[in-house]
C-alpha cells in the first residue's frame, strides 16, 4: 500500500486521502466491523447529504487501491479496511521517514530533530535510546 499522494498541507488521513475518502476511512475504522454502503451513507449524511452513488464510486476505488476489502453477502457486499488505523499510520510514518531520509540524507535527519526538540523535548530522549538500542545490536 505505497503512499501515492502525500499532500504536507492538511492534517491526518487526509494527507493521504482525498476529503471523502478520508471521512469514508474514519467511518470504516469507528465501526470496528464490516460495514454496508448504506451503513457508511448514514453515518456520513449526519455531517452533510450524500449520493448513495458517490459514496459507492469512492469505495470501490478504494478497494481498488488495496486500502479496503470487499466480500459478498446475499444481495448486498460489505466493506472493511485492510489494516486497523494505527497499522495505517504506523506504516504510512515509516514508509515518509525512509522517504525522506532516502532523498534528503543527512538534511532530513537534522530537520528531524529540530522538530522533536520544538514539539517535545522528551521524544529527543526518545530518539536517543532508540540510537543506543541500534548500536548495541550492531
Amino acid at each position: 500500500m505505497k503512499t501515492q499522494n502525500f499532500k504536507t498541507s492538511g492534517s491526518g488521513l487526509n494527507r493521504f486521502f482525498g476529503p471523502l475518502e478520508a471521512k469514508i476511512m474514519d467511518c470504516l475504522w469507528d465501526f470496528e466491523t464490516e460495514s454496508t454502503i448504506k451503513e457508511v451513507l448514514r453515518k456520513l449524511e449526519q455531517e452533510k447529504a450524500m449520493s448513495f452513488n458517490t459514496v459507492m464510486t469512492v469505495m470501490n476505488r478504494l478497494v481498488e487501491k488495496g486500502i479496503l476489502r470487499k466480500r459478498s453477502v446475499s444481495k448486498s457486499f460489505v466493506y472493511s479496511p485492510v489494516v486497523s488505523r494505527d497499522e495505517f499510520m504506523e506504516s504510512k510514518s515509516k514508509e515518509l521517514a525512509f522517504d525522506l531520509v532516502e532523498e534528503f540524507g543527512p538534511l532530513a535527519v537534522t530537520h528531524m530533530v529540530d522538530a522533536l526538540e520544538k514539539a517535545d523535548p522528551k521524544l529527543l530522549e526518545q530518539l536517543e535510546n532508540k540510537i543506543k538500542e541500534l548500536k548495541k545490536e550492531r
